[in-house]
C-alpha cells in the first residue's frame, strides 16, 4: 500500500532524478518527463512548484532546465513531500467548516485529526530520508545504468 499520492511520487522522483543527472548542466522538462514517461507540461507546473518552495532552482536559456537550489544532503523527502501536496488549512477550520455544512461531527472531530496526526508522524520520518540517500541507493542499484558522465579533472 502506498501512502504518497502520485504527484508527491512523481516530485521526488524528479528532484533525485535532477541531483543524479545535473552535473555540469541542467536537466531539462522534456528530458525528465522523458525519462519518466510523462507529458512534459504535467511534469513542468510541478517543477515549478518545487522551485517556488526553493527545492529546484530553475535555468533559463538554450542549455536551461532544472538544477538543485539547495545541496543534494540538506533536501529531506518530506520537505518535497509537503512542496507537492501545497499548504493544507488549518485541522480546525476544516473540522467547524464540516460540522457547518452538514458533515459527520466524527469524520471532522475524530477520524481527520487522528489520520492527521499519523500523516505528520509520517512526514517526519520522511524528514530523516534526504535526497543524498537516494540517489546513493539509486546508484547502488544502478537504476539509471551507466548514464551517469564521469568527469575527470587531473591535469
Amino acid at each position: 500500500m502506498n501512502l504518497l499520492p502520485r504527484r508527491s511520487l512523481l516530485a521526488v522522483a524528479a528532484v533525485v532524478d535532477i541531483a543524479y543527472h545535473a552535473r555540469p548542466t541542467p536537466i531539462a522538462a522534456k528530458t525528465l518527463a522523458a525519462r519518466h514517461g510523462l507529458p512534459p507540461r504535467h511534469l513542468e507546473t510541478l517543477l515549478q512548484v518545487l522551485v517556488r518552495t526553493g527545492i529546484l532552482k530553475g535555468v533559463r536559456g538554450p542549455r536551461g532546465g532544472y538544477e538543485l537550489a539547495r545541496e543534494r544532503r540538506r533536501i529531506s523527502i518530506g520537505d518535497i513531500v509537503r512542496a507537492a501536496m501545497g499548504e493544507e488549512e488549518d485541522v480546525d477550520a476544516l473540522a467547524a467548516r464540516e460540522v457547518r455544512e452538514g458533515g459527520s461531527a466524527l469524520v471532522a472531530e475524530v477520524v481527520k485529526p487522528m489520520i492527521r496526526s499519523a500523516s505528520e508522524s509520517f512526514l517526519e520520518r520522511l524528514d530523516e530520508i534526504n535526497v543524498e540517500d537516494l540517489c546513493q541507493e539509486a546508484e547502488r542499484r544502478r537504476v539509471f545504468g551507466d548514464s551517469r558522465q564521469t568527469y575527470d579533472f587531473t591535469i
